[in-house]
């Protein structure tokens, strides 16, 4: 009898985070689960990694015979601690989350949640990052379970093109209210930003960030579209940041240097 695929789960609100055991129970259906995701939580890391510390990755006990590493870093560091170290055969598939809160249009940019995807993709593993619009600890997943699979199932049968990853978010919405999957570009859009300036007991000053998402896009075909209209968005990324289009204009500059 052939093995089951094996699936590696990350994410980066921390291995005990409901997101990421919401997404052990859907890929459990799917094949053998190899869990590493990091020991707290790591939103907004982006696709940074340890380099000037050690790592540190620690077996968790499981009833239910699933394997499960805690790891001290990055959830970058987790992909390549599991690829490198941990896993004991191939990888079939990565996903990550399912992420509390959304990772659509320019948040892919700091998603720690995504960042796993695309290292995935980087190792050449199909990889698919999902999240859930619901920052809530207590979000309901359940909704969105019957989606996570499916998508996962189609990326095993299909593949996706070689250095591309997927970008799922889902409306916080019941299943009722689905309205569908959309395939979608990132919507234009950015943070307006604000370090809030507070001062401690001893009258030192420290800084929040806040602000507010200013979605700045009118097309219909992109993920914050999809999102406010209850479908869920799926947004290939590639892993190549090139600028194509600006090339042919920077080959038209003079770089020579006057003596």
């Amino acid at each position: 009898m052939s093995q089951r695929p094996l699936i590696l789960v990350c994410n980066d609100d921390g291995i005990f985070a409901p997101g990421i055991q919401a997404l052990i129970e859907v890929m459990q259906e799917l094949g053998e689960v190899l869990v590493v995701a990091p020991d707290s939580p790591q939103s907004g890391m982006g696709h940074a990694i340890t380099i000037n510390s050690t790592l540190r990755v620690n077996r968790i006990q499981n009833t239910q015979g699933l394997v499960k590493y805690s790891c001290s870093g990055t959830p970058v560091d987790c992909i390549k601690m599991a690829v490198s170290k941990l896993s004991e055969r191939p990888i079939s598939l990565v996903v990550s989350g399912i992420n509390h809160g959304s990772n659509s249009s320019i948040n892919v940019i700091y998603s720690g949640t995504m960042s796993a995807a695309v290292e995935g993709c980087i190792e050449g593993i199909p990889s698919i990052g999902f999240s859930l619009c619901n920052y809530s600890y207590d979000a309901d997943f359940e909704s969105c379970k019957p989606y996570v699979k499916k998508i996962a199932k189609l990326v095993m049968e299909n593949g996706l093109p070689e250095g591309v990853c997927l970008n799922v978010n889902i409306p916080s919405v019941h299943a009722s209210k689905i309205q569908g999957v959309r395939v979608c570009r990132q919507a234009k859009a950015y943070w307006e930003e604000e370090m809030d300036e507070r001062v401690d007991p001893r009258g030192g000053k420290y800084y929040w960030l806040t602000g507010v998402f200013k979605n700045v896009d009118d097309g219909i075909d992109t993920d914050e579209w999809a999102l406010a209209n209850n479908f869920i968005s799926v947004v290939p990324v590639q892993i190549d940041i090139t600028a194509y289009k600006a090339m042919e204009e920077l080959k038209m500059w003079d770089f020579s240097i006057e003596n």
